[in-house]
């Protein structure tokens, strides 16, 4: 496996129930394992020569904009439709593509040892930086790296499909068609030199969050390597300041680097875990390792003396929040050696509601009507219903002596509405 990628790479081919009942939902019972469905062929753009990827637009790797409704983009465009809507702009096929889109549609394919017909469609995306800016209020970090675009993981309620929207595809491609990052290694150096601050006002350095808006250890990782190129270009570095989330258990695989990086660095470690039910998590999270497989990489990670601490987002209303359920997920956390937990509350832009509500009104049709409600004009929960939440997991935490996690005392500076990232706490 190789530890970066060039064009000439070789490689690119039994719960008791609890006195407090947060839920504001009726209690659905698990449903059935959805079909996957094969990745689609994506449609030929015509390009001009000279691609310039000076248009990248950071800000797809951190929170959207915060406002008190969800941007609002078209519904998924027919074939052959000769307009598409984004972010209220209408372009029409005439119309050339230009930044990332531009970038995106040119980029080859990489080539891929994986023989299923369910597998997606790998690109090689050529990029100026790896180490990318984050100006959002509502997070603790500074700085991201997202080694793909894209997941296979195909969460239902993914809220980063909308940065695929930057690239001119529908959010519905999120998980179909993957963008691996090429020369990461290389550029992180170059970027961790030129950008980064060891020493804030506040005396700390800033932080750095893999993972954000694309799962670092998706199956893609197993033949790019790229996340495993970024660790070690910074465990070469003292003094950073570094987290990782992830719902894969294959992190287990860099325990060696992550020890590196730690002795130098301070680093902290963050496996999702929304729910116990197996049947439930394959209907969300339809690719991604069972609920078990994650603790037990837990359970493996603190075991090597790394830090590392659950989280429970998004915890999804009537689906996810049913009478002890969090804490049953809480106290499978401990057990495994978490040193934290958080959750915070389902939050749906408009290209997440559109794989998402469609899998509420089939799967969970009693909650449809109060779905359409709550997330209809707003990406957010009602306040009300956040607070108990907020107040539930306050309560898990103190029952079973979680610590607080390495960035609570700067998440409390932040007054902003909650996303739910996997380094925000409950709201």
């Amino acid at each position: 496996m190789p530890s970066d990628l060039s064009p000439s790479s070789p490689v690119l081919r039994g719960r008791r129930r609890h006195a407090s009942q947060t839920a504001l939902f009726p209690t659905c019972p698990d449903a059935q394992r959805p079909k996957q469905v094969a990745g689609r062929d994506l449609a030929p753009i015509t390009v001009g020569p000279g691609v310039s990827v000076s248009n990248y637009p950071d800000t797809a790797d951190c929170p959207p904009p915060c406002s008190g409704t969800a941007p609002v983009v078209s519904e998924t465009v027919a074939a052959g439709d000769s307009q598409r809507r984004l972010d209220g702009q209408t372009r029409t096929s005439e119309t050339p593509l230009v930044g990332i889109a531009r970038l995106a549609a040119s980029s080859p394919c990489a080539e891929t040892s994986r023989a299923s017909e369910q597998r997606p469609e790998y690109f090689l995306l050529p990029v100026r930086s790896i180490l990318n800016k984050c100006d959002s209020n509502r997070v603790p970090f500074e700085w991201t790296i997202n080694p793909y675009r894209g997941c296979e993981f195909a969460c239902k309620y993914c809220y980063a499909r909308y940065t695929h929207e930057y690239m001119e595809l529908d959010g519905g491609e999120f998980e179909k068609k993957i963008f691996v990052k090429q020369n990461a290694a290389p550029l992180l150096a170059q970027d961790v030199a030129r950008k980064y601050s060891y020493q804030r006002a506040d005396g700390r350095p800033e932080h750095i969050a893999i993972g954000t808006a694309t799962d670092p250890y998706q199956p893609a990782e197993r033949e790019y390597g790229v996340t495993r190129a970024c660790l070690e270009e910074l465990a070469k570095r003292e003094g950073l300041s570094v987290s990782v989330i992830t719902k894969s258990n294959q992190i287990v695989r860099d325990i060696d680097v992550l020890k590196r990086i730690a002795a130098r660095s301070e680093l902290s470690l963050n496996i999702t875990v929304t729910t116990l039910r197996t049947r439930l998590a394959r209907l969300l999270e339809p690719r991604a390792p069972r609920p078990d497989l994650r603790l037990a990489a837990v359970k493996q990670l603190h075991q090597a003396g790394l830090r590392v601490g659950v989280s429970a987002s998004p915890l999804i209303p009537g689906i996810t929040d049913r009478d002890g359920e969090l804490e049953a997920v809480a106290a499978a956390a401990k057990e495994a050696g978490a040193q934290w937990f958080f959750s915070g509350v389902l939050f749906l832009m408009p290209s997440s509601a559109k794989q998402f509500l469609p899998l509420v009104r089939e799967k969970f049709p009693k909650l449809a009507k109060q779905y359409e409600q709550w997330y209809a004009k707003n990406g957010y929960a009602p306040e009300e219903y956040r607070k108990k939440i907020a107040e539930r997991v306050a309560r898990i935490r103190l029952k079973h002596g979680f610590h607080g996690r390495p960035f609570e005392e700067l998440q409390r500076k932040v007054q902003s509405p909650q996303l739910s990232l996997g380094l925000n706490t409950a709201a």
